[in-house]
């Protein structure tokens, strides 16, 4: 009997957690198909009475929600890749070749995470400044790489850690290189953590809002969380529709990317290594 109420327990903690998650995604698809007068209406109402499609109309004819997400597109694919590219190899080195250096760096990765994007503005508006890389989207890909590559890095070294030593010194044993026990064994092993890594990665440039509110200045270059603001008027009354209906679409690409991915987010693969 005690196995049962728990089991209805747990089901029904996870059934209102699911809700809870799904709730907000809901309200906003709900507010991109109904009408103005049905947003702001005293009774508001999960499900729209009517559906309409002119918010959509709007944002799509309005063209500059897409330019910025092509340039959110563009920053996010890019410095994501640099991360993912930095950091298998540097948490490769960082677990097999253990130096005092490489515990500073993993020290100094921990530190860093505790420092608030404010107190590291400045300094950094003024070094892109100096090279001639502000208003400019190499500029905030580059700051996005800084950004994101110490959690990824800490990430990938906790992966690469778990993977036992056995299977490269079997690999070498049977004439395999570094470079190829790295591509052929350890590689494979880590899809679940750089599928992580890189939806982390994308994910967090695609959400950024304060340096590229702070670096770009053209409006040709704003990226999507910046064009999602001026949805917002000067008084801070947000045009509730056309701000929802953009939202809807803003997801569509962060949710492709997890579908490609999900296939990575595999798990018993050192097992099954073992074993074989």
């Amino acid at each position: 009997m005690n196995k049962i109420f728990t089991t209805i327990a747990i089901h029904t903690a996870i059934i209102v957690f699911i809700a809870f998650l799904l709730f907000p995604l809901l309200w906003v698809v709900s507010s991109s198909l109904k009408p103005t007068q049905e947003i702001f209406s005293g009774a508001p109402t999960i499900l729209p009475q009517r559906i309409t499609l002119d918010h959509y109309r709007t944002v799509i004819e309005g063209q500059n929600l897409f330019r910025s997400m092509w340039n959110s597109i563009v920053v996010g694919a890019v410095s994501t890749l640099l991360v993912i590219m930095l950091a298998v190899p540097s948490s490769y080195a960082m677990v097999r070749y253990k130096s005092v250096i490489n515990n500073g760096i993993l020290g100094w990765i921990l530190v860093s995470q505790i420092f608030p994007v404010i107190l590291v503005m400045i300094p950094l508006y003024v070094m892109l400044r100096y090279i001639g890389l502000t208003d400019s989207l190499t500029g905030l890909t580059v700051i996005y790489v800084v950004w994101s590559l110490p959690f990824v890095l800490w990430m990938m070294h906790g992966y690469v850690k778990s993977i036992p030593i056995e299977l490269e010194e079997a690999a070498v044993i049977d004439g395999a290189s570094r470079s190829q026990v790295i591509i052929t064994v350890l590689m494979p092993l880590l899809l679940p953590a750089i599928g992580a890594s890189a939806l982390f990665a994308f994910i967090s440039a695609w959400n950024e809002f304060f340096f590229a509110l702070v670096l770009m200045k053209s409006p040709t270059l704003a990226t999507l969380q910046v064009e999602l603001a001026r949805y917002t008027g000067m008084e801070g009354q947000a045009r509730t529709g056309p701000l929802a209906a953009a939202s809807v679409i803003a997801t569509i690409p962060s949710m492709i990317l997890f579908i490609a991915l999900r296939k990575w987010f595999t798990t018993g693969l050192v097992s099954g290594a073992l074993k074989g």
